[in-house]
């Protein structure tokens, strides 16, 4: 007894009662979907920011004391901050629903003995349905009747040549249904006919079909998280920690030595803000969504932004060759006349034809279909124009198909009697059209000679004949015509343009490339070459599958081309690659790279003739289909990474003073200098500097020359933490004393709050100006242009002269007007700051944070 689905349905197809009852079982045919973040999950995720708890704490305690103007301006700062977060949010989540093609393509079902359009997704197992030229399959299937068809599976084998289909008639087939290999009769969900016609019963639909399948090894893949954001994720957790405790240790102290434990939580809060990085994870954020819009701008969509970061440091590009590296469609690249003259494309792409090679590429439109869609037939179409070569012939008369039997095609056309009745003209592989043409001796070894030295160079050979035929029936079979050699045609799905140079430049960035393909060795080789690919160490699939996980592992250290590799090897191959600690790449555009594309470091799946099923898994999708957008992205990633270690060595530096001087009054009996809410306008500050200045600092000079990062390297590194920490202490020393000085000088609290809050504000804008360049002096760094530090510059300026000279803002911050005396002595201490800082960055930063 056959398996459910295998056996034919009658010629009538379902009923519509019984497709109704199997659609109601068996559900639609369709790709189970993940769920998506909801605005209420986004939200919740908000309210678990502990920034976020310490500002609507500390306004509660101000509500509590009474001072209602505080209250509420912090409690504003927290629904500010709270709303930027769910609305950006919210809008990723809307970009990634806008990603998924929803769309349901139709089909032509005979159901009752009625054929009717329906709906892709109403499509169920044991439905008869008609394959004509253009059609996609809707499911799984065999092929039940067909006249001549030929289907492009390359959404799941990867090569873009079409395959032959037989059909197995009503007993079903025997053999084990798998994509890819002539004469077969299975049909796959996502396969394009590209010739003929027939029936096909359809076995399988949505998640029990080949691309289903893949759909269920891609759910059985987690996705790992960034290694940047699992760094911050433990930075954050440390300082977090030591914020807490030094929060809980003054606020003791505070309460135990001066009494007014409300006070004391207050100053226990300014503290634990002070010390806690709430915007490491911000920062992160933003630098990758900034990353990913100007990603966008270059036609390379993020689906996950970490992983423009990610790419930065990739060791090893893993690459599939049919539409990634070539342009998925075949072209003509060279024509060898029977007379043994031959012609070839050249370097720009032109192909100049005397009178007998336009014959040639003639003969084989008038062999093709006049509306073609197979890809060689395109190829001789977009060589030969398809007006020119029909205009010495009428009506088809006689059209003879592919089969299993000859591998050739003829079609008669009438013409001018006088010339000899109807045009006879004939295409296939060359040793079909040898026979037709009964080449013997040694004109069929010269044919043989020319079609191995054609595919030699990666080429599929076509051979090319002609005949007349006198008016009249056309004979029983193609074989009866007197058919005459013409020579040979070699077709090549043609290298992308931009291929070698963005080649080139990953292999100056220390990235090496690796082509993985289903195609044979010989074709693997060629563009390979072609692209610059290091092709001397072919590995098979063949080969991959004798070795064990030890042998691959060596043997991939000096492969550059994976030829006849499988769907599934291909995981393996990646997985390889990871386990001997390389940072892994890997682009393609098949349903068949899903699994591959998910289990990288890095998936980059073609956007314009890729599977949705390689868009889905993938992290970044090249929407123009261009390699050489790869290059870019990599760039990008170093210098985001680049600037990533900037900002985050101004967030600890810019901490240490803050944190020292809300720390300072406990130690030394001074006034309270910095409540929660000034430290919540230095946030205020710090924040747009981090994701906005540093951002927008232009990349350093040796970006694509520099070997990629070792996989191990920590985003904050010892010398980083070490040379903020020695910026830190200075702004804190310097602002410090000033506090001193002036406090003993008998100067009222609220000036010497308004003088060390300017000094401190100057100091970080003095670490801004020295950080923006690790590699360059400071005179240079200024000369680069940056508009979001003038536009950050010019608010803090306003800002600083706003609670000078206002009442009410200085009434807010408790501030009373300076001095000239206190005035000059604030500038100088930023004087000396700046010097100081510029002077660390020669001595100590320089030389050990300028990125490898």
């Amino acid at each position: 007894m056959s398996p459910p689905g295998l056996e034919a349905p009658p010629p009538t197809g379902l009923t519509d009662a019984e497709a109704a009852r199997r659609l109601q079982a068996e559900g639609f045919n369709v790709l189970p979907r993940q769920g998506r973040r909801t605005l209420f999950r986004i939200l919740a995720d908000v309210l678990r920011e502990p920034m976020l708890a310490l500002l609507l704490v500390a306004g509660g305690i101000y509500m509590a004391l009474g001072d209602r103007k505080e209250a509420l301006v912090l409690a504003a700062f927290a629904v500010l901050s709270g709303l930027i977060t769910v609305v950006q949010e919210a809008r990723t989540e809307r970009a990634l629903e806008a990603l998924r093609d929803l769309t349901s393509p139709r089909a032509l079902v005979i159901r009752g003995g009625v054929r009717k359009r329906i709906a892709g997704r109403e499509v169920v197992r044991g439905d008869l349905v008609a394959l004509n030229e253009g059609d996609r399959a809707p499911a799984d299937g065999w092929l039940y009747e067909g006249r001549g068809l030929q289907v492009d599976e390359s959404l799941l084998t990867g090569e873009s040549v079409p395959v032959r289909k037989a059909a197995c008639g009503p007993g079903g087939p025997g053999a084990t249904a798998r994509p890819g290999g002539e004469d077969l009769p299975f049909i796959f969900a996502g396969a394009l006919v590209v010739a003929g016609s027939g029936l096909c019963v359809v076995t399988a639909t949505g998640a029990s079909s080949e691309i289903g399948r893949i759909g269920g090894v891609l759910a059985s893949l987690e996705t790992e998280a960034p290694r940047l954001q699992r760094q911050t994720r433990r930075l954050v957790l440390g300082f977090a920690a030591a914020g807490l405790a030094a929060s809980l240790l003054a606020t003791l102290l505070y309460g135990l030595l001066r009494g007014g434990w409300l006070e004391a939580a207050l100053a226990g809060i300014a503290l634990g803000m002070a010390m806690l990085p709430e915007e490491f994870p911000l920062v992160l954020t933003i630098f990758l969504a900034m990353g990913a819009m100007r990603m966008s701008r270059g036609r390379v969509l993020t689906r996950r932004a970490a992983a423009i970061e990610t790419l930065g440091s990739a060791t090893v590009l893993c690459t599939d060759k049919t539409g990634t590296l070539t342009e998925n469609r075949m072209r003509i690249e060279a024509l060898h006349l029977a007379d043994g003259r031959t012609a070839r494309r050249g370097r720009g792409g032109g192909f100049p034809l005397g009178p007998d090679f336009l014959d040639l590429v003639r003969l084989g439109i008038l062999a093709s279909a006049p509306e073609p869609v197979d890809p060689m037939e395109v190829a001789f179409h977009d060589l030969g124009g398809d007006p020119a070569a029909r205009s010495a012939v009428g009506a088809l008369v006689a059209h003879y198909p592919l089969d299993r039997a000859l591998l050739a095609m003829t079609q008669v056309w009438e013409g001018d009697p006088a010339a000899g009745g109807c045009l006879v003209a004939a295409k296939g592989a060359p040793e079909a059209i040898a026979d037709l043409c009964g080449l013997a001796g040694a004109d069929r070894t010269r044919m043989e000679a020319a079609v191995d030295a054609l595919a030699g160079q990666g080429l599929r050979v076509l051979g090319v004949a002609d005949a007349r035929w006198p008016e009249g029936p056309p004979p029983a079979s193609q074989r009866d015509f007197p058919l005459v050699f013409r020579g040979l045609v070699g077709l090549a799905d043609p290298l992308r343009a931009s291929v070698p140079e963005a080649v080139r430049q990953c292999r100056a960035a220390g990235i090496r490339v690796i082509m993985i393909t289903g195609d044979y060795p010989q074709t693997a080789r060629a563009i390979a070459r072609q692209a610059g690919i290091d092709a001397d160490d072919v590995l098979t699939g063949a080969e991959l599958a004798a070795l064990d996980d030890a042998g691959l592992a060596q043997r991939l250290r000096t492969v550059g081309v994976c030829a006849r590799i499988l769907p599934e090897q291909k995981l393996r191959l990646v997985e390889a690659l990871k386990a001997a600690d390389e940072v892994v790449a890997m682009t393609g555009d098949g349903v068949n790279d899903a699994p591959s594309l998910k289990a990288a470091h890095i998936g980059i799946a073609m956007g314009g003739r890729g599977a949705d099923v390689a868009r889905e898994a993938s992290s970044l999708v090249l929407l123009d289909d261009d390699f050489g957008s790869i290059v870019r992205a990599i760039g990008m990633g170093r210098r985001i990474y680049d600037n990533l270690r900037k900002a985050m060595a101004f967030i600890v530096a810019a901490h240490i003073p803050i944190a020292g001087l809300a720390l300072l009054p406990l130690l030394t009996g001074m006034p309270l200098l910095l409540g929660p809410f000034h430290i919540a306008v230095l946030e205020m500050i710090i924040d747009p500097v981090c994701a906005l200045v540093f951002e927008a600092e232009v990349e350093e000079g040796d970006l694509l020359q520099r070997p990629p990062r070792p996989s191990d390297e920590p985003l904050v590194s010892r010398g980083l933490v070490g040379g903020a920490l020695l910026q830190g202490a200075l702004i804190l020393l310097v602002a410090a004393g000033l506090s001193l000085g002036l406090w003993r000088t008998g100067l009222d609290a609220d000036t010497l709050r308004s003088a060390t809050f300017l000094a401190l504000v100057l100091g970080i804008v003095a670490l801004i100006l020295v950080n923006r360049r690790f590699s360059a002096s400071l005179a240079s760094a200024v000369r680069r242009p940056n508009p979001a530090l003038a536009v950050v510059l010019g608010l803090v300026t306003l800002g600083l002269l706003a609670s000078q000279v206002l009442p009410a803002l200085a009434g807010l911050f408790r501030f009373a007007p300076l001095g000239p005396h206190e005035a000059a002595l604030v500038l100088l201490a930023a004087l000396f700051v700046f010097l100081g800082l510029e002077g660390l960055k020669v001595l100590w930063l320089r030389r050990r944070l300028r990125p490898h």
